[in-house]
């Protein structure tokens, strides 16, 4: 149910500085101003987009990462990729030897492949 008050009742009326209409305000003079400080159209740029960083997380953590971070600055960084490389190679042909000792299967030595990465940063090989 809507209810209306209306304001004749007071004495004097309602006291307010405001003059004119609504209407007359947004149409006068500041209107024009108001139009012409407000650009046409805004520009929107493309998003930074950064590159993907191939960063290990435990960088510098765990026991052995001192070790491998002197022997990367030593032998150059190139050098001891491709060393890294053949380390991991053969560790997981080590697995893959061991899963076939025992009769895993493919998922399962998957899965020690997987725990043995996470066992290498833990301990800081992957510095």
């Amino acid at each position: 149910m809507a209810t209306s008050i209306s304001a004749t009742g007071f004495k004097g009326g309602l006291g307010t500085s405001f003059k004119g209409s609504w209407g007359a305000s947004i149409v006068g003079e500041d209107y024009a101003m108001l139009i012409k400080s407000v650009p046409n159209h805004v520009r929107v740029g493309k998003p930074v987009k950064l590159p993907p960083m191939m960063k290990n997380v435990n960088e510098g953590k765990g026991v052995f990462a001192p070790v491998v971070v002197i022997t990367r600055q030593v032998i150059g960084k190139k050098r001891f990729n491709q060393l890294r490389g053949k380390a991991i190679a053969l560790h997981s042909q080590v697995i893959t030897e061991f899963c076939r000792s025992i009769g895993a299967d493919a998922k399962q030595r998957q899965g020690l492949i997987r725990l043995a990465k996470k066992n290498g940063e833990r301990l800081g090989f992957l510095a």
